[in-house]
């Protein structure tokens, strides 16, 4: 009986979100190391990295033809997401006392950036994607044209249909 609380229970869905935000990080951080087009590279910039990436990979589910399985899925990773958030804050020093306030803060700006995302799946040359990342401040040079065409890039890669 003992045996049921060694074995982790996981369901199809948490097992696709967590193999998909391993996806996201590994490509963020690839992002975040070989652009150089970033005005610094801290936490700040890695969140709004993840979360363009994040947004992505939640735009490409809704495409998929099990779309009642992704939906759940998606949930999944937003609650990835969250603990992630909760987990590295934690990392950087911060306690037990302010922790919720940090996190929360940091879920508001997602669904923020999750409400101006644009709504496009072609968004080069979109100025409501240029007016996103101009939002974001992590462009130097405002070579916003430019970072919009390599997200776009991107974004292609995450909406093929996986093999």
């Amino acid at each position: 009986m003992i045996l049921q609380y060694f074995k982790k229970k996981e369901n199809k869905e948490q097992i696709i979100a967590r193999e998909q935000y391993k996806k996201i990080l590994a490509e963020g951080k690839t992002f975040l190391n070989e652009n150089n087009f970033f005005k610094t590279k801290d936490y700040k910039t890695s969140f709004e990295i993840v979360s363009i990436f994040l947004i992505m990979n939640i735009r490409r589910n809704l495409l998929e033809a099990n779309r009642t399985l992704f939906i759940k899925v998606n949930e999944k990773l937003i609650s990835l997401f969250i603990a992630d958030l909760d987990e590295s804050l934690r990392q950087k020093g911060i306690g037990d006392m302010s922790i919720g306030k940090y996190v929360k803060s940091y879920v508001k700006k997602f669904y923020y950036r999750l409400k101006k995302f644009p709504q496009e799946n072609y968004f080069y040359k979109n100025e409501t994607f240029i007016e996103y990342l101009k939002l974001t401040d992590l462009i130097k040079n405002d070579d916003y044209l430019h970072v919009s065409r390599i997200f776009n890039d991107k974004f292609n890669d995450f909406i093929k249909p996986k093999n």
